[in-house]
Parts: C-alpha cells; structure tokens; sequence
C-alpha cells in the first residue's frame, strides 16, 4: 500500500521552462541583446533551452560539475548565436541564477492535486536543483506546507538516478520501497532511477512523448495523479 509519494520539483511541479521564459525575456530587454545582434529572443530562449537540458542530463549522470553547467550554458548560447566572446555578458548567469527561483509558475493543477495527496499521503520532493535555488522556489512558491521532507542531492553528494539519493530519501521518510511512489518528468534521473532502486515510479509526459516500454506508468496531467491515488 502506498504511503509516500517522492515527487521531483523543476519540470514536474514547478514549471521550469515557463519561469525560464520570463526571466529571459527580462533579461533580454535588460542587456540589450537586440543591440549585440540577437534579434530574435525566442530563438535566444530556444537555442538556450537546447543547450540547458544537454547540460542537465550530464550534470545527472555526474558528467560535468555545478560550476561548469552554469559556466558553460549560457556561454554556449551567445557564442552559437554569432556573439564573439568579448561581448558575452559575463553577469548573465548571475543574474539568471537570482531572478529565475522567484517565478511562481507551476504546472496546471499542481496546488489542487498537492491538496489532495496530503491528506491522504506523506509527500516529499527528490530533487537535483541546486539547494539554494531549490529552497527560494518552495518557499516563494507556496510548496513548503504541502511536503515532509525537500531532499536536495547537493546534500546528499550524489544525484538522481544513484540509489544513493532514493535510499537516503527512503531513510529521512521513514518509508519502505514498497510503500513509495516516485513521479518525475526525467525518464533517465527520475523513472528508471526509481525502477532500478526498487522503487515504482510515475513519468510526468505533459509533451506526450512516446512512452518507452521499460516505463510502466506515466501521465500526461498531473491531475490525472487524482484517479491514480
């Protein structure tokens, strides 16, 4: 019987891209970029968005550090866009990492489904954001009341899919494999790392890609999470 629900937090509840997209669109109008010869900023946000996830999936599997994610994904952008490295806002990053963790914006449905799960279940969240950016969006956001527990690999020293982080999120919940469920938007970091733990997992598919057959269960909506529970 299910007792605890691991839930991922950017791409799942929080949605990352969305606040993405505003904060870069201030940020933007802010440097000027049209001035520097980008002119277009929803190809800057796309080519961006390309090169942040790239980046994202090495940092999980343990490829490349914090400080090179952070140091290389904008970088990589302005530099593919024809901007010639003198140029590059070197303050961008810093600005990105300040602005982007007070956007509010969640997915659809997220306060009503949490609302639902927590009378009924212990929700906690795995996460491999960085802790403090982490922290500023459950807090800003209105998460915090919703769960026990904010596991934040940065703590922990290992990243989702090491059984590592599931086992220490297992531990701090007092729960067994058997009484846990992990939903996550990450087939590599959340599902089959949860899978290969022992653990049953949910992928979050809201852009409807083709479900692979190791993946047991997935949605489309988190509300769908209301006939799952």
């Amino acid at each position: 019987m299910t007792k605890h629900i691991f839930f991922d937090l950017d791409h799942t509840i929080w949605d990352f891209d969305r606040n993405a997209q505003e904060t870069l669109t201030e940020l933007y109008d802010h440097y000027c970029l049209k001035d520097l010869g980008l002119q277009s900023c929803s190809d800057f946000i796309e080519l961006y968005t390309s090169n942040n996830h790239r980046l994202w999936q090495q940092y999980h599997l343990g490829e490349i550090s914090k400080e090179k994610l952070r140091e290389e994904r904008f970088r990589k952008t302005f530099l593919e866009l024809g901007i010639k490295p003198e140029h590059v806002p070197h303050q961008f990053e810093d600005d990105y990492v300040r602005i982007s963790p007070t956007k509010t914006n969640l997915f659809d449905g997220a306060e009503k489904v949490l609302t639902y799960l927590k009378d009924k279940y212990h929700l906690h969240i795995i996460s491999n954001g960085f802790k403090e950016t982490t922290l500023t969006k459950m807090d800003l956001s209105g998460l915090n009341p919703y769960f026990k527990n904010v596991i934040i690999s940065e703590d922990v020293g290992v990243n989702k899919p090491d059984s590592k982080i599931f086992e220490h999120a297992l531990t701090k919940a007092s729960a067994t494999k058997e009484e846990s469920v992990m939903i996550g938007d990450s087939l590599e970091a959340d599902i089959r790392g949860a899978q290969a733990y022992g653990i049953k997992a949910i992928f979050f598919n809201p852009l409807k890609a083709e479900k692979p057959e190791d993946v047991a269960h997935q949605i489309t909506h988190l509300e769908e999470l209301l006939t799952h529970f």
